[in-house]
């Protein structure tokens, strides 16, 4: 199916060439955030593979009010905006509020939909009425061909800049459940197609600085059988010690071991493009 070619900052995005979203899962301090943003241009430069940086200003959805959930919208953009001048990368963040769209989109390139909220008309019409690149996680809780729902109404607010993103299923019983008929069913809605690696193995109800509540064994092959079904895009979320990061410290990846990691993803892209 022919999909809209998005461009985002430097990077196309529904091409043949694959591309990654990846950063800490929430903006910490700047020694952190400047680390993370120093390999992944290693890595992009090495592996000629194009990065969106991902990091969050707010997290809302934490399992505990007494849990770390960012600096807040004015001081996390100034921290991305710092990232974009010195290392050029475009940026993605999430906004779970209307009234954060206009704002957060003077600053970053793509305005994130969290999953949980994708079916909030308010928001992702607000998200969608900048005119920015919008990306929508498919709800733990959606048929993925429902995703046409959502979609339909950025659309009809004159948005056609979109990424979907892939994040599993959730039964209630705390886990997720990522099944690869999803990535057919996406593919058709005409948009690229992501799939993020680093929360599909999360553990509901545990919390993330326990090292049971992430499944980091199984990264690779999820990894691999998204690539092979044909995704656009990967998304990792990165740190540089992942055992002590503020958030979803057992599902990040650390930035650096990603070269390695990525590199039997990008032989197996490869090897799906030319059998597309």
């Amino acid at each position: 199916m022919t999909k809209n070619i998005l461009t985002v900052g430097n990077v196309k995005c529904g091409t043949e060439n694959l591309f990654l979203i990846s950063g800490p899962c929430v903006i910490e301090t700047e020694v952190v955030m400047m680390k993370t943003a120093e390999k992944l241009k290693e890595v992009s430069e090495k592996l000629k593979l194009p990065v969106i940086y991902k990091s969050s200003f707010q997290k809302d959805n934490r399992s505990s009010s007494d849990y770390y959930d960012g600096p807040g919208m004015e001081k996390g953009l100034k921290v991305l905006a710092k990232i974009k001048e010195q290392f050029g990368f475009p940026l993605l963040t999430d906004i779970h509020y209307p009234d954060q769209a206009q704002p957060v989109a003077e600053v970053v390139d793509v305005l994130q939909i969290p999953a949980y909220l994708c079916m909030q008309t308010t928001l992702t019409v607000a998200a969608a009425k900048t005119g920015k690149v919008i990306n929508i996680k498919h709800g733990q809780f959606l048929a993925p061909e429902n995703m046409k729902f959502p979609i339909a109404k950025i659309e009809a607010s004159g948005n056609k800049k979109i990424l979907i993103t892939e994040r599993g299923y959730t039964f209630g019983y705390n886990d997720l459940v990522v099944d690869p008929r999803s990535f057919f069913h996406l593919n058709m809605l005409g948009y690229p197609v992501v799939f993020d690696l680093t929360h599909s193995i999360r553990k509901y109800g545990i919390p993330s600085a326990d090292k049971k509540g992430g499944a980091r064994e199984f990264l690779p092959v999820l990894a691999r059988a998204g690539t092979a079904a044909g995704v656009d895009g990967i998304f990792i979320e990165t740190h540089p010690e992942p055992a002590v990061a503020l958030c979803d410290a057992a599902s990040q990846l650390c930035v650096y071991d990603l070269e390695e990691f990525l590199k039997p993803i990008i032989e197996l892209h490869n090897v799906e493009v030319k059998y597309r």
